[in-house]
């Protein structure tokens, strides 16, 4: 095997790292999390059952029903109509409530006579007769707990993760005790609760939570948690109480990866079992809700229609039926991947029909390892195929295997239910095209240069030009001298990444990086690189430039101009607005091209680039788009710059002060100079302790000038100082302790 070939392979494990870490859940890339969301999104869109499930019918509380029957919660004596009606009338087989009833029955008039009883008509034989014979008929609470007695009916409560709300009434019986399973199971634990009165949890047949504790980081319902702990014993979810019930209440057992619960406190959790019904969860007792068309999922009667019996008797009789809401002000929408407005009792309602059908989708633990080995046979497959093959016969395998990865993913997905990642397949084969491509035409092209060839990989073409007349005058080798280096990086660009599809983020980061190079090469400014959104530039080499500072200085302030002039372009796209930070530094530094024997850069090294590199990460801290060091405000004495601070920036012992350029002194007007005069007394009144002094001095340049953070922080400083006083031989420096 050739060196190049070698070479290759090496790249490939290099693009390869990131990705097996991903998989392995060593790092965590929230670009890939986000790709394989949206790719588990389009599977479940593209699967969706077509049909609704008839089996199961939600009784909607609508605008009619609330305009026909008042307003929600009704009087429990129409509860308990509804109920008798729904099993009487209707027959339905089980009967679930997305509500809980925390508070007594307010609508009954037996509160207002029991108080009369007590106290002014207490010696009234005649009334304590008669409302004894009322009472039957006036304890609307009563009436309702009756009707739930003997029938499968389950009502609905929450658990809370603040500790510090005290447990409202009375939970049911819960699913497991803590007896039957492992102490040792990452479910989630409530810490506290509101459950239903304790009448009327005591008459149903069971209970179940109805809030949810699985929210994806993108605000997206995927999974739900069907168990939960409270106090070591589980209890189970609203679908899961109503399906156990449907199913005749068989024994809910717990299902481990290695098959075998011998050793419970050693094995992970891998299935519930309801008798035949498997119910795949994760480690936290969730599930992956198997959701159905948004158009066409369950039948949905209105409420006031069975009251009045004016519902037909298809599909309720022998139905499950769950009772939930859609009026305005009651609603309970939630974001999932088949709609931004799907109801919470159909989220119940999916799970419930996904257990019954066995439909659940699974993504156990060793679906790792899968994706782990496909990751490394795509990996080993297109670096052969990219090495060996012309370009265009590259591209067609290319897309084969992708699209037989997409094929295989899919059998797994509807044969057997299993989750298996496709976007890190995906974006792995593209990386490795995109990476492949581009050495092999790099490998192609390369060939012997002149030295100004060579140099113009960095700097614009006139000063290539420049440099051709004396070539015997330039070299790439190390050497130290004065420069300037500057840091720009993007504000904010996961989430931009995040936002867009790949090519148009491509798009948007050659729109940018076009202008922001063009700037820098006008200012005579040479690239040392691009990282990503970063861009990498110094001033001083290869050509000399003895106004080095100068031109830094005025490429970053035109930078930031320039950014304005594509605001209005990206907003015409759809795009979002760029924001950039920009640090400058002058200092002594080591230029030349360094690297490895396989390859090198012309680049520079040295505590003035690393201190540069800390400035840039301090703008977005500091609120200000340029962070420029004293060494090169003291080479351009004609601008004008404001002093930000006085910090200690991690891996340096020793203080820095840090300044922002305001306008060339000639360019100073009276709002400039008097803002410049009052900053200067606020920071030496921060600096002797004087705190009254600054504050209020910080307070009026709040004011005159809101949008500028960096009044905020000297203000919130100033508070913690007051509280807390730095040391006696304080010297006014912050020390900052990350990049």
């Amino acid at each position: 095997m050739n060196l190049r070939i070698i070479i290759r392979f090496v790249i490939s494990l290099v693009i390869f790292v990131p990705f097996y870490l991903h998989a392995t859940g060593s790092v965590t890339f929230p670009v890939l999390t986000g790709l394989e969301a949206a790719a588990y999104d389009a599977r479940l869109i593209l699967t969706l059952p077509n049909s609704p499930d008839e089996r199961i019918v939600i009784v909607d509380i609508d605008e009619r029903t609330m305009q026909v029957e008042g307003q929600w919660p009704w009087g429990r004596d129409k509860l308990a109509r509804f109920v008798d009606t729904l099993f009487d009338d209707y027959h339905i087989s089980v009967l679930g409530f997305d509500a809980i009833f925390p508070e007594p029955d307010g609508r009954s008039t037996l509160t207002v006579l029991d108080s009369l009883a007590k106290n002014q008509l207490a010696d009234n034989n005649g009334y304590q007769q008669a409302l004894a014979g009322m009472r039957k008929r006036l304890d609307f609470d009563q009436i309702f707990a009756d009707s739930l007695k003997g029938r499968n009916t389950v009502i609905g409560f929450s658990f809370s993760s603040d500790d510090t709300v005290a447990p409202a009434n009375k939970l049911g019986n819960p699913i497991l005790t803590k007896e039957q399973h492992s102490s040792s199971l990452n479910i989630h634990e409530g810490f506290s609760y509101t459950a239903s009165l304790p009448l009327l949890v005591d008459a149903a047949a069971a209970t179940g939570f109805i809030n949810n504790q699985s929210l994806d980081t993108d605000g997206s319902f995927r999974r739900a948690a069907v168990v939960q702990s409270w106090n070591g014993d589980w209890y189970p979810s609203l679908a899961l109480a109503v399906t156990s019930l449907a199913l005749g209440n068989p024994k809910l057992d717990l299902v481990f990866y290695s098959g075998d619960d011998s050793d419970r406190d050693s094995l992970d959790l891998e299935w519930l079992t309801l008798g035949d019904n498997k119910i795949p969860v994760d480690e936290h007792g969730a599930v992956l809700v198997p959701y159905r068309d948004d158009e066409n999922s369950f039948p949905i009667i209105s409420a006031t229609d069975v009251l009045s019996r004016e519902a037909g008797a298809y599909p309720l009789d022998g139905a499950i039926v769950l009772v939930g809401t859609s009026a305005i002000g009651l609603r309970d929408m939630r974001v999932t991947p088949v709609s931004e407005n799907y109801s919470g009792v159909e989220v119940q309602a999916s799970i419930i029909s996904g257990i019954l059908d066995n439909r659940i989708k699974h993504s156990p633990r060793y679906v790792q390892g899968v994706e782990v080995v496909a990751l490394v046979v795509l990996t080993l497959l297109s670096t052969l195929i990219l090495v060996r093959m012309p370009l265009v016969m590259a591209t067609l395998s290319m897309l084969l295997l992708a699209t037989m990865v997409f094929a295989a993913n899919m059998q797994m997905w509807t044969k057997g239910n299993f989750v298996v990642p496709l976007a890190s397949s995906w974006a792995l084969l593209f990386f490795l095209y995109l990476f492949h491509v581009m050495v092999g035409y790099l490998g192609e092209t390369r060939g012997r240069r002149q030295l100004s060839a060579r140099f113009g990989e960095y700097i614009p073409p006139e000063l290539v030009e420049e440099m051709g007349r004396n070539p015997a005058d330039y070299n790439m080798e190390s050497s130290s001298k004065q420069m300037t280096v500057m840091f720009s990086d993007v504000r904010g660009f996961t989430g931009i990444s995040e936002n867009l599809e790949p090519r148009e983020l491509s798009q948007l980061m050659n729109e940018y990086l076009t202008p922001m190079t063009s700037v820098i090469h006008r200012h005579r400014g040479t690239i040392d690189k691009y990282m990503g959104d970063a861009i990498m530039a110094f001033w001083g080499a290869p050509l000399d430039d003895g106004d080095h500072a100068r031109h830094a200085v005025q490429a970053a302030l035109e930078m930031t101009e320039a950014l304005t002039e594509l605001k209005s372009e990206f907003e015409r796209r759809g795009w979002p607005e760029i924001r950039i930070g920009i640090g400058i530094n002058s200092g002594t530094m080591r230029v030349g091209d360094m690297g490895s024997e396989f390859r090198k850069a012309y680049t520079v090294m040295g505590d003035a680039v690393n201190l540069a590199s800390r400035l840039e990460g301090l703008t977005k801290r500091y609120g200000v788009g340029i962070a420029v060091g004293e060494e090169t405000v003291k080479a351009v004495p004609d601008y004008q710059f404001i002093e930000i601070d006085k910090v200690r920036v991690k891996g340096k012992d020793e203080s820095v002060a840090i300044y922002t350029p305001l306008a060339l002194h000639s360019e100073m007007d009276g709002k400039m100079r008097q803002r410049l005069k009052l900053h200067k007394g606020a920071l030496r009144a921060y600096r002797d302790k004087n705190w009254d002094a600054a504050e209020s001095a910080f307070f009026q340049l709040q004011q005159s000038f809101p949008d500028e953070k960096l009044y905020a922080i000297y203000l919130d400083r100033i508070a913690h100082f007051r509280s807390s006083p730095p040391p006696e031989a304080w010297d006014g420096v912050f020390t900052h302790h990350e990049k």
